[in-house]
């Protein structure tokens, strides 16, 4: 088993460069050279000065939809190295801009949101998509003194994101034993919900784990939410996986004992905590009408990355999970 020892490391991983460590973010500069183009939010820049006094030109991320954001500011950033400092929406906006662009990205994440991991966003409305593909960050810079400095309930809200990715991934299509194992790991430090350090470095590991693997029916629901009834997407998350976790055990029982070993505890019960501790237990309570649940469930069956929890969730289980959570 893991241990404390590889909490501090710089992994080389194909073209991507990923330091992680408490510290790790002094060695920044140095990652990034001169001259990025950075993409944050003022509470991101609060966190990191010395990477917002390098960069030749900052901009501000604002709230709403990933390609329209990035829509928006596809005639204003442009630069050789894209760098982003926030959370999931700033990254997704950073990547969704690299592809444009056909540039590099780099991210320093300031969530669990495990953003930073993954290639999967989406593209900038306007461009045109047949021409461009997805692009993930080659430089990762994760230091759980910022990757993990949410307010506990939104901290919560984050975990429970990176718990889903670490609970579908092995169940997916494109499957394999080394997300599988990372998955296990993942779900160790996940359950260790009191050390950010190790909360950091869960999330980090899960986001391996979906890059690897792919999504499944719980991001399919949680994305859905977001997307179509406005519900921040770690509450959405957090809301939704105690659900789905009991329709993925009837799928896959085998990896979900796997999983419930690693935490020492039933998954269930560790999504139920935090969802718990984000405050965010029903749907309801988060401004979800029943009107916007309906649209969901048909706006979640279009999705056909829903097939990649087999069986597919049909109209009916669909609804039922959302029901479930509302």
């Amino acid at each position: 088993m893991l241990r404390d020892v590889t909490r501090d490391f710089t992994w080389q991983d194909g073209e991507r460069l990923v330091r992680f460590g408490t510290g790790a973010l002094k060695d920044a500069p140095d990652l990034l050279g001169d001259g990025y183009v950075l993409l944050t939010t003022e509470r991101g820049e609060a966190s990191a000065p010395d990477v917002v006094e390098r960069a030749a030109a900052v901009h501000h991320v604002p709230a709403g939809l990933v390609d329209e954001v990035a829509g928006d500011l596809l005639d204003a950033v442009d630069g050789q190295l894209l760098v982003s400092l926030g959370g999931g929406r700033v990254i997704d906006v950073a990547k969704a801009l690299a592809a444009a662009r056909r540039t590099a990205t780099a991210a320093i994440p300031t969530t669990l949101s495990a953003a930073e991991m993954t290639g999967g966003h989406r593209h900038a409305r306007g461009v045109d998509t047949s021409a461009i593909t997805h692009v993930r960050p080659r430089i990762v810079v994760n230091d759980p003194s910022i990757s993990a400095s949410q307010p506990d309930a939104e901290l919560a809200a984050s975990a429970a994101n990176a718990l889903g990715h670490a609970v579908e991934g092995p169940m997916t299509p494109k499957a394999s034993p080394v997300p599988a194992l990372a998955a296990c790991e993942a779900v160790r430090l996940l359950a260790a919900d009191d050390d950010r350090e190790a909360l950091a470095l869960g999330a980090l590991l899960a986001g391996y784990v979906i890059d690897s693997a792919g999504y499944g029916l719980h991001h399919v629901l949680a994305q859905t939410l977001a997307r179509f009834a406005g519900v921040w997407h770690g509450y959405a998350n957090a809301a939704m996986l105690p659900h789905v976790v009991v329709a993925l055990r009837r799928r896959a029982p085998a990896v979900l004992d796997a999983l419930d070993d690693a935490a020492g505890e039933p998954v269930e019960a560790l999504a139920r905590r935090f969802a718990q501790r984000a405050g965010a237990q029903q749907l309801r309570d988060l401004g979800v009408t029943e009107e916007a649940l309906e649209t969901c469930v048909q706006k979640a069956l279009e999705r056909p990355d829903r097939a990649a929890t087999a069986p597919a969730a049909d109209e009916a289980e669909i609804r039922a999970l959302y029901e479930a959570a509302w």
